[in-house]
């Protein structure tokens, strides 16, 4: 497949794509779009940092850093394409050793900002449990050497855990849908709305490698799958039935409850709106 039409003009754009495997979909033949551009694999909170000290142009970050970076940075999140859940996700999961209840000390997985506000924001609302002590877990660090009374852990290392060692195991994108109805959006594309970029047509690129990769899931759980101690069939079922690719209108509307309930516990900044880029018009704000 050749560049889009007016490709060649994006080819110099700097990319922070999620190393996980559920995000491949999304960027699934982007180099081949664009070959000039840049591409910068890393854990979603280091690439979100990245995209605030303009170190990138267009980056995956996770949801919860779009929040806070709109008014500070001017966030403006590209429709179409996100990182979601609308019911089990299998790769965010919180790992107790004793009831939720009875949870002091918790430690929040660094790899994603997000799921750490999700975990909170649930074991709050749902539960009544405001932990005494939080602490970060380490990418390097195994849930099983951890201290701490309860582990939330997310990406690949999620998905082939022994859940047999814990009191209890909790799926947060199924938890967030049963409480509230609605999917989770846990990671979306985002620009800086002052940076002088095309953004319909880098919308338009990336809605197309998207719907290209969501094709090509098969293709992508074979070559992942052993590597993540996952059979073929597990692999493709998870990209396929517990990955949700959208940003429609239910999906911003998960979305907008979670700022509201992130709002409500000083994790974001107060009155922060949604800003997704319309083709024709800046953005529209919800």
């Amino acid at each position: 497949m050749g560049l889009l039409e007016g490709d060649q003009l994006l080819s110099e754009i700097r990319f922070g794509i999620v190393r996980y495997l559920n995000t491949k979909p999304l960027y699934y033949g982007l180099s081949r779009r664009l070959p000039s551009a840049t591409f910068d694999l890393d854990l979603p909170s280091l690439l979100s940092e990245k995209l605030a000290t303009d170190q990138l142009d267009v980056a995956l970050i996770p949801s919860v850093e779009y929040l806070r970076g709109i008014g500070d940075h001017g966030y403006v999140a590209l429709p179409g394409s996100a990182i979601g859940s609308q019911g089990p996700v299998r790769s965010v999961k919180l790992l107790s050793h004793v009831p939720l209840e009875k949870i002091h000390r918790l430690a929040l997985d660094e790899g994603s900002r997000t799921s750490q506000a999700l975990c909170r924001i649930w074991l709050e609302g749902v539960h009544g449990v405001q932990p005494e002590q939080i602490e970060n877990l380490p990418i390097g660090v195994p849930p099983e050497e951890s201290t701490a009374d309860a582990m939330l852990v997310i990406g690949d290392r999620a998905m082939s855990l022994p859940e047999w060692r814990y009191h209890t195991v909790v799926d947060l994108g199924e938890a967030w849908t049963r409480w509230t109805g609605l999917p989770f959006v846990f990671a979306l594309w985002v620009v800086k709305s002052k940076v002088g970029l095309d953004l319909d047509h880098i919308s338009k690129v990336l809605r197309a490698c998207k719907d290209e990769g969501v094709c090509h899931t098969s293709e992508i759980a074979a070559k992942y799958a052993e590597n993540l101690g996952l059979s073929l069939e597990e692999c493709v079922y998870y990209l396929t039935h517990q990955i949700n690719y959208q940003l429609d209108d239910p999906e911003l509307a998960g979305l907008r409850l979670f700022a509201a309930k992130a709002e409500a516990m000083g994790l974001v900044p107060e009155r922060c709106e949604i800003v997704i880029h319309s083709s024709g018009n800046f953005a529209c704000r919800g």
